[in-house]
């Protein structure tokens, strides 16, 4: 039987597909505070939402902080260790308990109520996913943000949350203080401690109430967390995700993919703040009784020593990190206890995927997701992953590629990548939902192609992002912190290829008159920028000229520079 004939045509809707798409589609709220709720897109404007699989059936009432811990201590698993970070282990029990105190001391002494949004600030460490947790079932919508966001960023964010609450590790606390003062919304911060010494105010709280919380009964479709995103601008954008959603991707690609089970010890380098690492990290081995080893500094050394003392089963990282494990083989590292590589963030070079085959005897996965869609929907399978390929739909997700006019391209035609499943984009007072979202499938910003056999091959992104070792960096944001320095006349960034990150940013400038343009100026200006937004977007490639390349109207011409 052929493709064809044995599948439905990819634009057709099926009678039987759910296509939740209103505020009367979806189910009661736990809510009081309804500021999410009532800031959902349009009815017109969302993505099909293909729910009918019996896995992903879940109750009216739901909230997924209870799935992720006390329903595993019911399960008769609460000896089992969920955590591992800063030199100590919890077990679940330890972790619904202290949850559990967090989230009385958030309602009692803090005032939240549900729906209420609360940011968190924090490096991956277990005080992160406790307070995570904690507000989750205390019915806060949770926001995280990276340690490195300076104050000008969070204070994007924190204006289109709303967030009158703040928990922050303690010893990051500046950035966000600083926020703080100049913000019409964010009235606390309120301190806890990432080491285990539990000495900070949240922890002194959390620890004078009982380990026993009856947690908000928060809707299935109630928002529970808001994932930031800059996309090319570098304006934030919110995506909204429901309770279901976040055991949605466990559930389905955690479970069909990975088949994560409670023998697995996960670790990996994304922060806990973007979707991919609380997906990674926390949700899917929470999901199934597995312990999760975090890091804070997760570089390749770190999480290879990582690796080696914990003997962990299934790693998330980028390439980068990847390349550089296969590198400490050759001076004796031992990676065999690992059973599945995740690779995720820019696309998977072949040659690293035929030399980690061929060394280390297991799987590596390519895959691709979006924190619109909340996680990966692409992905190559055990069994069947081939150099190159990011590979076929998550089951419960449909991909195709498409023309400008939304119209499908035929295989091996490189095209726009459309997606839909049972998670899907919903923007936050979002202008750009009607980008995103057409025609009921999600665009994903990237020009894929598929092959005879149905597997997706990446080309290109779309838009102006840089991928650099798994970061998205959005070019304008980094135009305009070099614009803030005095020796800067114009400038624009693009994305460099690079063998070792994918692709690095890569700065072109003109000079005000009488600067000069020497190795001091190019670590002045780095050093500026590392200053003013999160270090890690600076520019590592710095190219000074007499002008840009415009057009007639005065557009740059991004597209020269990038062929230069």
């Amino acid at each position: 039987m052929t493709r064809q004939e044995s599948e439905p045509h990819l634009s057709e809707k099926p009678a039987s597909r759910r296509r939740a798409s209103g505020l009367e589609d979806l189910g009661p709220t736990g809510h009081v505070d309804t500021f999410t709720r009532d800031r959902l897109p349009p009815a017109e404007q969302w993505p099909d939402l293909l729910l009918d699989r019996t896995e992903f059936q879940y109750p009216d009432y739901l909230n997924v902080a209870v799935e992720l811990t006390d329903r595993i201590v019911e399960r008769g698993m609460g000896d089992r260790i969920a955590l591992i970070g800063n030199g100590r282990q919890r077990t679940y029990k330890e972790l619904s308990d202290w949850s559990n105190r967090i989230a009385r001391a958030l309602v009692e002494d803090y005032g939240v109520a549900p729906g209420a949004r609360v940011l968190i600030r924090s490096g991956n460490n277990p005080a992160f996913v406790a307070a995570w947790l904690g507000a989750t079932k205390a019915g806060a919508v949770v926001v995280n943000t990276m340690p490195m966001l300076r104050a000008i960023e969070l204070a994007k964010v924190v204006d289109a949350a709303e967030v009158a609450l703040a928990l922050c590790d303690s010893r990051i606390a500046d950035e966000l203080v600083a926020c703080a003062k100049g913000s019409r919304f964010l009235k606390k911060v309120v301190c806890f401690d990432g080491t285990p010494n539990h000495d900070a105010e949240l922890d002194r709280v959390a620890l004078s109430k009982p380990a026993r919380f009856d947690a908000v009964k928060t809707g299935r479709d109630d928002v529970a967390l808001l994932g930031f995103t800059s996309g090319t601008t570098g304006e934030a954008k919110a995506t909204m995700h429901f309770h279901r959603d976040l055991l949605i991707i466990a559930d389905g690609y955690a479970r069909e993919v990975l088949n994560i089970e409670p023998a697995d010890i996960v670790v990996g380098s994304p922060p806990l703040a973007f979707t991919f690492g609380l997906g990674g990290l926390a949700i899917f081995p929470l999901r199934f009784g597995a312990a999760a080893a975090l890091l804070e500094n997760a570089s390749p050394p770190n999480l290879i020593e990582l690796i080696q003392t914990h003997k962990a089963t299934v790693c998330f990282t980028a390439p980068t990190a990847y390349r550089a494990m296969l590198a400490s083989i050759n001076e004796g590292a031992d990676l065999s206890s690992l059973r599945i590589a995740v690779s995720a963030g820019e696309t998977l070079p072949a040659p690293v995927f035929d030399e980690w085959t061929r060394k280390i005897g297991k799987p590596i996965l390519d895959g691709i997701g979006a924190t619109e869609m909340l996680h990966i929907f692409l992905s190559n399978r055990v069994g069947d992953a081939v150099a190159g390929a990011t590979g076929r739909p998550v089951t419960g997700y449909e991909a195709k590629i498409v023309d400008d006019n939304m119209n499908e391209a035929p295989d091996g035609t490189p095209g726009r990548l459309a997606v839909r499943g049972p998670t899907g984009c919903r923007y936050l007072n979002g202008s750009r939902q009607t980008q995103y979202v057409r025609d009921g499938w999600n665009l994903t910003g990237d020009a894929f192609v598929r092959d005879a056999e149905g597997r997706f091959h990446f080309a290109s992104r779309t838009d102006d992002i840089i991928l650099s070792a798994g970061y998205n960096i959005a070019g304008p944001e980094v135009e305009a912190a070099l614009l803030a320095h005095e020796d800067v006349a114009e400038c624009c960034v693009v994305g460099a290829p690079d063998v070792e990150r994918g692709q690095i940013v890569e700065a072109h400038i003109v000079l005000r008159a009488g600067v000069a343009g020497d190795a001091e100026c190019i670590k002045r200006l780095q050093d500026h920028v590392k200053a003013t937004i999160a270090p890690f977007k600076y520019p590592r490639s710095v190219r000074f000229h007499d002008s840009l390349p415009k057009t007639a109207t005065g557009k740059v011409q991004r597209f020269r520079l990038k062929e230069n």
